[in-house]
């Protein structure tokens, strides 16, 4: 493994921190229910970028399952949103939204080369997951450190404060001295975060291994109704649970559907027609 090329790690890297880095600009100023629907713009680019780097064909039912997959999300989370214009947040941080979800598509199409690279030099054996996990995060994190001049302007931070908010954040992180305010439960919940998201990636690392970055990329979208449902329930920290929006059921009715038209495969061409699902 070892002998593998460290290059696309690198591009991994970079790819992950300028995706995070956008995202969380443009995050900190659209509202809540405009990030879901704009994140259905992932999905559009894993299909075009899979199809003009991997050479993927796509049949009509799974471009029909993909769509019904991303009405359902709209329809679950829009239906119940009061935020206004779906441009109320500008259209440059929408736009920089989208550009952030493509930089993400793209670093989820090159891990799916990265295995399939390793899987020729390797004669049929397998690259490990946390090998990819681990690079990809350091370099990441080296971007994300080269990256912080630019970062802190964009956030509206000066950058020659930026060591009094992370010694902030720390203190904030561990839940001591005087940042009491807003750092309820801390330092329990940020390590549940970091470990529950942790468990997270590496799943649909390992879906995204043993099957495609569109599959792994619809399996993803699930999570969107799932987490609109646990925000009703009556969990610590969250405060008041919110109720159901009511467009919910039928949100996710159109999003189950559409999972399962995307991996429907008709026998009648199963032997003749190139697919893009390994269920």
């Amino acid at each position: 493994m070892l002998s593998l090329p460290k290059i696309p790690y690198v591009a991994v890297g970079l790819l992950e921190a300028l995706a995070a880095a956008s995202g969380m600009a443009a995050g900190a100023i659209l509202s809540g229910a405009t990030i879901p629907i704009l994140s259905q713009s992932f999905l559009v680019w894993q299909l075009l970028l899979s199809f003009i780097f991997l050479g993927r064909r796509y049949s009509l039912n799974q471009l029909f399952g993909c769509f019904l997959v991303s009405v359902g999300v709209i329809v679950t989370v829009a239906s119940g949103s009061s935020a206004g214009s779906l441009m109320d947040g500008g259209v440059f941080w929408s736009l920089l939204m989208i550009v952030s979800f493509l930089l993400q598509a793209a670093d989820t199409v090159l891990k799916e080369v990265i295995f399939l690279d390793a899987a020729k030099r390797l004669k049929g054996g397998n690259v490990d997951l946390f090998v990819v996990n681990s690079f990809g995060s350091a370099y990441q994190a080296v971007f994300i450190c080269l990256l912080l001049p630019f970062l802190s302007k964009l956030w509206g931070v000066p950058f020659t404060q930026l060591p009094n908010y992370l010694r902030d954040g720390a203190a904030c992180f561990l839940n001591i001295g005087t940042l009491s305010s807003g750092c309820a439960g801390a330092p329990l919940l940020p390590l549940l975060f970091i470990i529950v998201n942790m468990g997270y990636n590496i799943s649909l690392l390992h879906l995204l291994k043993i099957s495609s970055a569109v599959l792994s990329c619809l399996a993803s979208t699930v999570s969107v109704p799932i987490s609109v449902f646990l925000f009703t329930l009556p969990l610590p920290y969250l405060g008041v649970a919110s109720s159901l929006p009511p467009g919910f059921i039928s949100g996710a009715i159109i999003l189950v559907i559409g999972m399962l038209v995307y991996t429907w495969r008709p026998s009648s061409r199963l032997n003749n027609q190139e697919v893009d699902c390994h269920c």
